[in-house]
């Protein structure tokens, strides 16, 4: 596997070193940005595997940096970030991060998310790829396991990864109940850090972008004090 690239957007200089140097050691091709403007133009270019994303930052913040790139791009997002509010943490994992770090943060605990993230990544880019085509259709949901490509009425919906290996996991195995953990360690591995209310939150997006109620889920339905399943009532697969 060619060299994996991490861009680093952190607008203190001493930081973008900092981060540049832990990785740059376990051999990452590293390029940073000091605003959300040059994030964007850099991500196009130097086409990263991971962002590590600071959220204060001039010119565009990173909310809207994150919002603009899930608009296309399913690689790991992480903040790292010096506000530790509850409220910031729900919003950056809610608009697709894929997790936060609180400055100041412990440069090997950083690493070890760093390449728990690339890893899941890359299992799941290369996932099926000497197999034969799997799709799941129920109703006029259609997910193609194989290419990671979600439709809704024969449109392409943006998924980023966790919210995609929550409803593989779920649509996979229909009227299962699944606990809040059990998807967190299947979705975030055991040997995560994380939280679980996060599988709250990226369910809760999941289902913003597949059901056309929320009020009233029809696929992703809440076992109340149990779990979640996936309902595959009144369709034929």
């Amino acid at each position: 596997m060619a060299c994996e690239r991490i861009l680093i957007v952190e607008d203190e200089e001493s930081i973008r070193n900092l981060l540049s140097f832990y990785l740059e050691r376990e051999q990452y091709e590293v390029q940073t940005a000091q605003d959300g403007q040059e994030a964007l133009q850099l991500t196009s270019m130097f086409q990263p595997h991971l962002i590590l994303l600071d959220i204060t930052l001039p010119k565009l913040d990173g909310y809207d940096v994150c919002r603009e790139l899930r608009k296309t791009l399913h690689i790991p997002i992480i903040f790292v970030s010096a506000r530790d509010e509850e409220t910031d943490k729900v919003l950056g994992l809610g608009i697709g991060a894929d997790d936060y770090i609180v400055k100041p943060f412990s440069p090997r605990e950083l690493i070890a998310r760093v390449k728990a993230h690339l890893r899941r990544y890359f299992l799941l880019s290369h996932l099926g790829t000497s197999t034969p085509l799997n799709v799941i259709h129920y109703g006029e949901l259609e997910v193609n396991l194989t290419s990671h490509v979600v439709k809704l009425n024969n449109r392409v919906i943006t998924l980023s990864i966790k919210e995609f290996k929550l409803l593989s996991c779920l649509i996979q195995h229909p009227n299962r109940i699944y606990s809040v953990q059990q998807l967190f360690d299947h979705v975030w591995g055991m040997e995560s850090l994380g939280d679980t209310r996060t599988v709250m939150v990226h369910l809760s997006n999941l289902r913003k972008k597949i059901e056309s109620d929320i009020h009233h889920p029809k696929y992703i339905v809440n076992v109340r004090g149990i779990g979640y399943k996936f309902s595959p009532v009144d369709y034929a697969n």
